[in-house]
C-alpha cells in the first residue's frame, strides 16, 4: 500500500496527510475555487461575447489547474496525481485555442463590441477591406 489511497468495498480510503500537505491542498483549493468563481461571474456579467470568453477562459482555467494541483499535493505525483498533471497540461493545451476559436468565429459572424467599441486601428473589422462598402441585408 505505498499508493496515496486504495480501494475498500468501492469506496476510496484516503492516506493521512500531514498539516503541511493539508495546508497545501487546503490552499489550492481555495485559489482554485476563487478563480472559477471570478470566471462564472465574468460569464454572468460582461457584456459581450469578447469580454466573456476572456473572462471564462483565463479564470477559469486557472481555477482548473489550481484544482488539479490539489489533486497533485494530495495524492502525489503517482496514479492519480499523474493524472491531474496530464489534465493541467491538456487544459493549458486546449483553453487557448478553444478561446481563439470562440473569438474568431463571433469576429467572422460580425458580433460588435458592446458599447459601439470598435476594432484597434480603425472603423473596419481586421478581416474587411477599408473600401469594402457594408454589408446590407435588403436582398
Amino acid at each position: 500500500m505505498t499508493l496515496a489511497s486504495f480501494t475498500t468495498a468501492g469506496s476510496i480510503v484516503p492516506l493521512a496527510i500531514g498539516p503541511v500537505r493539508a495546508t497545501l491542498v487546503a490552499l489550492f483549493v481555495l485559489v482554485g475555487a476563487f478563480f472559477l468563481l471570478v470566471g462564472t461571474v465574468g460569464l454572468l456579467r460582461l457584456p459581450d461575447v469578447y469580454n466573456r470568453m476572456h473572462a471564462t477562459s483565463k479564470a477559469t482555467t486557472l481555477g482548473a489547474a489550481s484544482m488539479f494541483l490539489a489533486c497533485v499535493a494530495y495524492f502525489g505525483v503517482l496514479g492519480v496525481g499523474l493524472t491531474a498533471l496530464v489534465g493541467i497540461v491538456f487544459l493549458y493545451l486546449t483553453a487557448p485555442t478553444g478561446a481563439h476559436v470562440i473569438s474568431r468565429s463571433a469576429q467572422k459572424m460580425g458580433v460588435e463590441f458592446a458599447g459601439g467599441a470598435t476594432w484597434p486601428g480603425g472603423e473596419t473589422r481586421p478581416d474587411e477591406p477599408a473600401d469594402a462598402e457594408p454589408e446590407s441585408d435588403d436582398d
